[in-house]
């Protein structure tokens, strides 16, 4: 936020450096003032010092105090600078320099940048380097259950992420679109099923379709042999399973896309694992070629030894099977094969970011190594974002085999309905109109939050109560602090005072609020580069509870005129950085609530 200060403040050191004869200063590293209620920025000449020692060392023999040196030339760096422009002091602390802002200067500029910048505040400059993030990746055929939801939603808001970071993001969904399960979906519908249609929730009547299919094979083993011939019909292409395959997979994308226009989750690119298998054989093939896959058919799979081939003593990678022994793909055919794609559909890809199952990190890593190599160069831009699982209240064990699923549909509609009673009883004076909106807002961000707000590799257990708390670490409690920001500047009389300095000495928790609201552009890169949205969850928590303790301590509208026009200005900045994280967060900021 102070960059072109930072920057004048580095020149004059390095010219401080090249005068003294001492070695070059390279690039500083800043850090904020570890201070409550101080704003500024610090960085240490230990590193420095420590070079400066060992060149002593090598060239006279002279040992030289590394702690002592640190201390002397950041005292002799805080001299020569004297103060400069947009600093209200200078000093030299043991090996630090910390550099204090103006606070009347530094809140104003943090809030006249928030109300400037809108809905770009927090936001990376352009970088002109294209991301793709595959995420969501359910089963056709199949119901989408709750078992889907974290997939969709940490990819998602990953994307948001991304994309406010500056980066051009692609984002792809990879579906299970052909395997034993879509066979069995087809021989279920063709025997006990022709001529019926989807409903209007059409996730669950192909789930139904599944789980039937499933419950008939078991009662009676013996039609297992219909199913192969099925598969047998479809490995041969025989038009009418083509057909037939193709418009069932149809409904079942459509029920996905009505799945993801409620969630508020959009995709640029689909691939599909049936377009993979025969391209991964050829890649499997090429393997086999370099001398990279051992292939032990028939009677035993294609393999990469990776430890092996990367001389290893010790078991990291272990082996990889690549195609099995009857001479059909597996994961790990479609996927190299897929991986390939994607660089050849999007050559300047800085990274491929996948949105999978924690438990799939040995495969991936696999399937990264493999290709790297193949010689690959780019293998090393492909990264394995695991996930934990979500326990749902009561320890509901699900299996789409046994359809004892818990569809997501469902929880959405439960979600949606708490939120309505909750909203009832807090606001009965909204319309009904009214109610519904902020009940879908909420409903929906109480869903949304508790997958985005531990860390990926965590497990996410739900609970109603804690997801729908409108005073804890919830969804709820943030949207209504800007809700509280809203109702203030509702009933301003006249337009937005422009940009002015406090002009009196700032409440603790104006200072405190300040803060958090100048960390926003740090925190979204923080998100990016650790795939990890919590950072930005717990900064939207904390600035709702911030302001919390600032309309509770600081009066507004009613404050003295110097008062409340710096405070309106706030109170405008933190509604709009709060709209901003929840926007990041794919969650909605409702009006009212």
């Amino acid at each position: 936020m102070f960059e072109a200060e930072q920057i004048a403040v580095e020149a004059r050191i390095q010219e401080y450096c090249a005068r003294h004869g001492l070695p070059d200063a390279g690039s500083l590293t800043w850090n904020p003032i570890p201070f409550a209620g101080k704003w500024g920025i610090s960085t240490s000449f230990f590193q420095l010092a420590a070079l400066e020692a060992r060149q002593l060392k090598e060239t006279t023999g002279r040992a030289v105090n590394v702690a002592q040196r640190a201390q002397e030339i950041a005292q002799g760096v805080a001299q020569f600078l004297g103060l400069p422009e947009g600093f209200s002091q200078v000093e030299a602390v043991r090996g630090y320099l910390n550099l204090y802002f103006n606070p009347d200067d530094y809140a104003r500029r943090v809030v006249d940048q928030v109300l400037q910048q809108g809905e770009r505040f927090g936001s990376g400059a352009a970088r002109h380097e294209r991301v793709m993030i595959e995420f969501s990746q359910p089963n056709t055929h199949k119901a989408f259950h709750v078992g889907h939801l974290r997939s969709a939603i940490l990819g998602d808001c990953l994307s948001r992420i991304y994309e406010f970071a500056g980066y051009d993001v692609v984002r792809a969904n990879y579906p299970g679109d052909m395997g034993l399960h879509v066979i069995k979906w087809l021989w279920s519908y063709m025997n006990f099923h022709r001529g019926e249609r989807p409903t209007r929730d059409i996730t669950r009547w192909m789930g139904d379709i599944y789980a039937d299919a499933n419950r008939r094979l078991e009662e009676n083993p013996a039609l297992e042999a219909e199913v192969r011939q099925l598969y047998a019909r479809w490995d041969r292409r025989d038009p009418e399973i083509v057909a037939l395959w193709q418009e069932t997979r149809q409904w079942s994308l459509d029920g996905f896309n009505e799945i993801y226009n409620l969630l508020d989750i959009r995709f640029d690119r689909y691939y599909f694992n049936s377009e993979e298998e025969q391209p991964g054989k050829q890649v499997v093939a090429e393997l086999i070629e370099k001398g990279i896959a051992i292939d032990e058919r028939p009677d035993g799979p294609v393999i990469v030894r990776i430890d092996d081939l990367l001389g290893l003593k010790q078991e990291k990678y272990r082996v990889l099977v690549v195609l099995r022994s009857d001479n059909t793909a597996l994961y790990a055919t479609e996927d190299l094969a897929l991986a390939i794609r994607k660089f050849s559909d999007y050559p300047d890809l800085v990274k491929s970011i996948y949105v999978v199952d924690v438990r799939q990190s040995l495969h991936f890593n696999q399937v990264f190594k493999t290709l790297e190599i193949a010689g690959y160069s780019w293998a090393n831009r492909c990264i394995h974002v695991g996930y934990e699982v979500v326990s749902l209240p009561g320890n509901v064990v699900m299996s789409s085999r046994e359809g004892t699923i818990v569809l997501l549909e469902d929880l959405i509609r439960e979600a949606i309905a708490r939120a309505l009673d909750v909203v009832r009883q807090k606001n009965p004076t909204l319309t009904e109109a009214q109610m519904n909106s902020v009940a879908r807002a909420v409903g929906l961000g109480a869903l949304k939050f508790p997958m985005l707000s531990r860390d990926n590799a965590k497990i996410v257990t739900f609970d109603w109560e804690a997801a729908l708390d409108f005073n804890g670490q919830a969804a709820p409690y943030i949207q209504y602090a800007q809700v509280r920001a809203n109702s203030i500047l509702r009933r301003l009389e006249e337009a937005l005072p422009g940009s002015s300095l406090p002009g009196y000495v700032l409440e603790p928790s104006e200072v405190q609020l300040i803060d958090l609201l100048s960390r926003t552009p740090g925190e979204v890169q923080r998100a990016a580069q650790e795939y990890k949205p919590l950072h930005l969850t717990n900064l939207a928590y904390e600035i709702a509870r911030a302001f919390t303790d600032f309309y509770n301590a600081c009066p507004v509208l009613k404050a003295e005129p110097e008062k409340r026009q710096f405070r309106l200005r706030l109170v405008a900045a933190t509604r709009q950085v709060l709209v901003n994280l929840l926007r990041l967060l794919g969650i909605e900021a409702p009006e009212v609530m």
